[in-house]
């Protein structure tokens, strides 16, 4: 397990530097999590399309307890950001994709299915 303090607050990751508590997650972290190189590969500067996808992701997890499907994500970020995106233009954003780098950023549990 590895730890990250932000704002005085000690942060719990997974080994893959998912949250452990979804709950401490805020936009500063999200934006900790997307650059710390204890969490992920490449660095992720977060623009306002990913954080469309991101407080989708979020607003999806706490209705349903689950991330949203990859199919719901496209219909959804094709709403919020425009008829251009697809699944190549997610991983443009997400290199590591929607389950590994869009859930990490929002602070939510690792996707089962997530290698």
């Amino acid at each position: 397990m590895k730890k990250l303090e932000i704002k005085g607050k000690q942060l719990i990751l997974d080994d893959d530097g998912f949250l452990q508590d979804w709950e401490q997650w805020d936009e500063e972290v999200a934006v900790i999590l997307a650059k710390d190189p204890r969490c992920t590969s490449e660095p992720i500067e977060l623009t306002e399309e990913h954080w469309k996808i991101i407080r989708y992701i979020r607003s999806h997890y706490i209705k349903y307890g689950v991330a949203p499907p990859v199919r719901m994500l496209l219909k959804q970020a094709k709403k919020d950001i425009g008829q251009h995106v697809d699944l190549q233009y997610i991983y443009k954003l997400f290199p590591q994709g929607p389950a590994k780098d869009a859930c990490r950023i929002a602070g939510l549990p690792k996707p089962t299915g997530c290698i």
